[in-house]
């Protein structure tokens, strides 16, 4: 089962997340090699938003990761949510 993560940000998030990216793109990471994050990004044109794509039994995954990330902890994310998403193909 799939999980969508959606984050919505705050104005001019681009240029206040420069202090947090690394720790945050650190977490990506981690979540990715071992295979809780299938793909994650940025929503452009406006940058409002990112999307992150978890895979497992529970949305577990998705909380844990919001729990721990420095966007949300440090303000940046104003409003997230977590949904299942019946994938038909890959």
């Amino acid at each position: 089962m799939y999980y969508i993560l959606f984050y919505k940000t705050v104005d001019n998030y681009v240029s206040r997340r420069a202090p947090f990216r690394e720790e945050h793109l650190g977490l990506v990471g981690e979540f990715h090699s071992d295979g809780r994050l299938v793909m994650a990004g940025a929503l452009a044109e406006p940058a409002d938003g990112a999307v992150l794509i978890f895979r497992g039994d529970t949305p577990a995954a998705a909380h844990d990761f919001v729990k721990h990330d420095p966007y949300v902890k440090n303000g940046l994310i104003t409003e997230w949510s977590v949904r299942p998403w019946i994938v038909v193909t890959e």
